[in-house]
């Protein structure tokens, strides 16, 4: 049996240098999110577009499910192999509590994931007309601390499937198909949430049309929610689920040797 490996809490670490550097692996996680927020609040404008004089169908939703996590499907798969395809604040902020990322690259990665939902929902602006965004918000009759639940609790689930299929030491092959189990477990979650708060889980979803129309109302719950479940499910697989025999090394962005 091993010997324990240490967790690797640090502002930067040394073996980053070896690894993609900052620059190209924000760059990815910027691309990445525009590819995913692109088609998510695209579908949006398609179903305003199509039934801009009835008003969208209840099988909106499912349109609205399938396009949301087909995109994030691949767009993880695109930025896997350079920075470890988070394509959420909340995944990062999950694997910068379990160890896995420095905080300066988690701070790279959140500016990268902001700036690509920005850059998505304006370019949706001006290829649509001007069609305006929805900024996601409370339906009516719910409360903001259920919004915030929902929104932790959802979140929990995504962010603990991306742990277990892409950061767990024993993972093996199944990181191959990490990217289609984390974009199927945001449609499904999607299908359950969207009605009552728009089923964001990923705060960079929520940021870019919220910017672009400067609208703000229960913004923060799209924050604090899905945040607070990231870090739940970084720290409940990392420290309950891993063994501490598992060998620990930097999962984020994949080592070397894996890519």
């Amino acid at each position: 049996m091993s010997a324990p490996t240490a967790r690797a809490y640090a502002f930067r670490r040394a073996d980053e240098a070896t690894q993609p550097d900052f620059v190209r692996a924000a760059l990815a996680e910027l691309i990445s999110t525009f590819i995913f927020v692109f088609p998510a609040v695209g579908s949006i404008f398609a179903l305003d577009k199509m039934y801009a004089h009835t008003g969208r169908p209840a099988s909106g939703l499912l349109a609205v499910a399938l396009a949301s996590g087909l995109s994030l499907a691949a767009a993880m798969a695109a930025s896997i192999n350079v920075s470890g395809g988070h394509v959420n604040p909340a995944i990062t902020f999950g694997a910068l509590v379990g160890g896995r990322v420095s905080l300066i690259r988690a701070i790279y990665y959140w500016a990268a994931q902001l700036l690509g939902s920005i850059m998505a929902v304006i370019l949706l602006r001006l290829v649509t007309a001007g069609m305006r965004p929805v900024e996601l918000y409370l339906a009516a009759g719910e409360g903001k601390g259920h919004g915030m639940l929902l929104e932790l609790v959802m979140t929990y689930g995504l962010v603990y499937t991306y742990y277990a299929t892409a950061i767990d030491p024993r993972r093996g092959s199944m990181w191959i198909l990490a990217p289609l189990a984390v974009g199927l477990i945001f449609a499904a979650n999607i299908l359950v949430g969207g009605p009552f708060d728009g089923a964001a889980m990923n705060p960079a979803r929520a940021f870019g049309p919220a910017l672009v129309e400067w609208r703000w109302r229960h913004h923060w719950i799209y924050w604090v929610g899905p945040l607070i479940g990231g870090a739940l499910a970084g720290l409940i697989y990392e420290f309950l689920i891993i063994p501490i025999e598992a060998p620990h090394p930097t999962q984020q962005p994949l080592a070397a040797e894996d890519y």
